[in-house]
């Protein structure tokens, strides 16, 4: 498939997404969305991905949503906009307009390449683990613009950093960087800007060689329905995971390849 505002490249097992409107410090637009939707669930169907990381080119990671659409449609008709055919399969907590990446049965890593704002760290809170170069500016942005908070962001940055921190960040609208960033755990690595590429391939790579195409798909099912779960019902679906896993073709697999001291080869079954 071609894309307009976003580049798609597979290699070492990663799929790349990357957010391609540098000269608008690829602020977000419907397009954008779409062909990002296109993109993420291609490397989900692709047996050759396992780990899929987001960013953006240029300077920015995304700004945040386009300006210049601001106003050109009613709100009534945004209201009335519904996501994709509901999909019975999965949690319906994580399948509206900006909030489904938790629904991505891989490993979706955002990383931070520069200025992350509104919209924009809408989506990075929404993956499953962000790295930052250290100069990068994060912002909620919304109250230094008049808007509210949009799409989940509220409940994502509570779940991610606590309330404290999280009604900081949204009602003072103030940016953050590096070190304060990596203290709040709003990210969890930060890296100068020119070593973030590195060393986030790295981290996605070492995910795709070295750990089970299953055991990333559960393990980030489990994580992503703890906010609706309590202890009791968290421990009963970690049990039927469990048993699941002891009779999977990648539990033998590794088992052997730890025995046979090697490196596992696994199939994600």
């Amino acid at each position: 498939m071609s894309y307009e505002q976003i580049l798609y490249d597979v290699r070492d097992r990663v799929a790349t997404v990357t957010l391609n409107r540098p000269q608008a410090l690829n602020a977000w637009t419907d397009v954008m969305a779409e062909e990002v939707w296109q993109a993420m669930h291609a490397a989900e169907r692709d047996d050759g991905v396992r780990v899929i990381v987001l960013t953006g080119a240029g300077r920015a990671f995304c700004a945040g949503g386009d300006v210049t659409a601001f106003g050109s449609e009613h709100p009534r008709a945004l209201l009335d906009k519904l996501p994709r055919a509901f999909d019975f399969s999965r949690r319906p907590d994580y399948q509206s307009r900006a909030a489904w990446f938790p629904a991505i049965a891989k490993p979706i890593i955002a990383m931070l390449n520069g200025a992350t704002a509104g919209l924009g760290l809408v989506h990075a809170l929404f993956a499953d683990i962000r790295f930052a170069a250290e100069d990068a500016p994060i912002t909620t942005a919304f109250a230094r613009i008049g808007l509210a908070s949009e799409y989940g962001m509220a409940w994502a940055l509570r779940h991610v950093v606590g309330h404290a921190n999280a009604a900081d960040l949204l009602l003072s609208g103030r940016k953050v960087r590096g070190a304060e960033a990596l203290r709040m755990g709003l990210v969890s690595q930060v890296h100068a800007r020119d070593e973030l590429a590195a060393a986030t391939y790295a981290y996605a790579r070492e995910l795709a060689e070295s750990c089970s195409p299953r055991s990333l798909r559960v393990l980030k099912q489990q994580l992503w329905a703890l906010p609706f779960q309590g202890l009791h019902e968290a421990v009963a679906a970690d049990s039927i995971a469990m048993l699941e896993a002891n009779v999977c073709d990648d539990f033998q697999e590794g088992k052997r390849a730890f025995l046979e001291k090697r490196p596992p080869r696994f199939t994600g079954r």
